[in-house]
């Protein structure tokens, strides 16, 4: 695949953005957390967590970095504690909000 002259490539570009903006994190989280596919909240919370910095994420949650990685990989599947504990050290809560309901 070819790319076009300037062009850069889209994933280092997000994580250095969510390095200046705490606030584009935490959309992209919630924007994630719209999806239907716990893959995605993975993935945006192992974009998150790259930006704060992977070894500060896996200290601040009392988890090996090892672990943290293998939690937020395409196959993790980490525990709600994990994962909770990994939300806390990057500075997020879960919320709940009730979901409208679709008729079937």
């Amino acid at each position: 695949m070819r790319r076009s002259k300037g062009a850069v490539p889209y994933r280092p570009w997000l994580v250095e953005e969510m390095r200046k903006d705490r606030k584009l994190a935490g959309a992209y989280l919630d924007a994630a957390m719209e999806d239907d596919d716990p893959r995605v909240v993975l993935s945006a919370l192992r974009t998150v967590s790259e930006a704060q910095g992977m070894a500060k994420i896996a200290e601040a949650a009392g988890i090996a970095r090892e672990s943290l990685y293998r939690a937020l990989s395409p196959k993790g599947n980490p525990r709600f504690s994990t994962l909770f504990a990994i939300l806390k050290a990057a500075g997020y809560r879960l919320a709940l909000e009730e979901r409208t309901r679709q008729a079937a």
